[in-house]
Formats: structure tokens, sequence, C-alpha cells
């Protein structure tokens, strides 16, 4: 089931927004084949590229996302278990700075994704509909698990989004 506004902090809302799919396991099971096509085209001679000075290359973006994957799933399992701590925020900018993405390449940190979704797909499998109804509280507010998975989803499309509008669109000049 889609989560209603009221499932979630405000700004998740953008990220469901960008997902179709009616329930959790559809949508990160779909999009993971579609955002890994993507990835698949994006050229190795562009991997190291940013579109402005101060902008993450592409496979810090791409790090971004599986981190934050990682982060948020760690999130819903902690609310599917009872855990009433609220998880902290992170520094996505000290994230990306200490990802060790130059050094990486392309194919690895695809597999990587690959392998981080596959794992949050098998987790969201094992959640039954009363617990994807459970809230915890994020640093951003309250949210269920079932808004958490498709922010998932959407997180990752948004700066896919930016990959392909930002970044591959500015290297064609």
């Amino acid at each position: 089931m889609r989560p209603k506004k009221e499932d979630s902090p405000e700004y998740y809302i953008y990220y469901i927004g960008l997902i179709n799919q009616q329930d959790d396991v559809s949508a990160l099971s779909e999009t993971k084949k579609e955002q890994l096509e993507f990835i698949k085209n994006i050229s190795a001679d562009l991997e190291n590229y940013a579109y402005a000075d101060k902008k993450w290359t592409i496979k810090e973006v791409l790090i971004h996302c599986i981190d934050t994957e990682r982060i948020f799933s760690t999130r819903a399992l902690g609310f599917a278990r009872g855990d009433k701590q609220v998880p902290h925020s992170y520094d996505e900018n000290i994230y990306a700075a200490n990802s060790n993405a130059a050094s990486r390449s392309l194919k690895d940190i695809l597999e990587e994704f690959e392998a981080v979704r596959t794992g949050i797909i098998c987790l969201y499998r094992s959640f039954s509909p009363e617990t994807l109804n459970l809230a915890g509280q994020t640093p951003s507010g309250p949210a269920t698990i079932n808004s958490i998975g498709f922010t998932i989803c959407g997180h990752t499309q948004h700066h896919l989004n930016i990959i392909k509008e930002r970044y591959l669109q500015a290297a064609k000049k």
C-alpha cells in the first residue's frame, strides 16, 4: 500500500511521489531493475565527473545513495524490532568525503548497490502488513516502515534524475 501523507516527515513526500508502485516490495524490486540499468549505461569515462566545482562526482552520488539506503533500512529494521531509540541524523558530506569513491570502479559500486538493495528487498519481504504500519521517530519526525521503503526508492531515483539532468547533460556540452 502506498503511504499516506501523515505516514512520514514532510521531506519524504517528494521522494515517495517519484515512485509509481503500490507496495514496498514491488517498488524496491522494480526500481532496482530500472536503476541498475541506468547505472550500467553510465560511461566509464564519466564516473569521476562532477558538473560543477564542489559537487560530488557520479561515483560519490551513487555511494551516497547506497549509504542512505543502508541507513534508512536500518531505521526500518529498528522500528520493526521495537527499538524506541531515535536514530541519529548523518552528515552526507562527511560520508561522501570518506567514501573512497575515487579509488573504486563504477562496476564495483554497481555490484554494491545491487547487493544492498537485494538485502533491503529481503528485509521488506519479511515484514507483515501490520509491521509495515509501525512507526518510529526519525531525526526528521515520525515515519512508518512503509513510508521508509518508498523513500529509499524515491531518494535514489531523485539522485539518478540529477545525474541524468545535470551530469550527463553537462558532459555532452
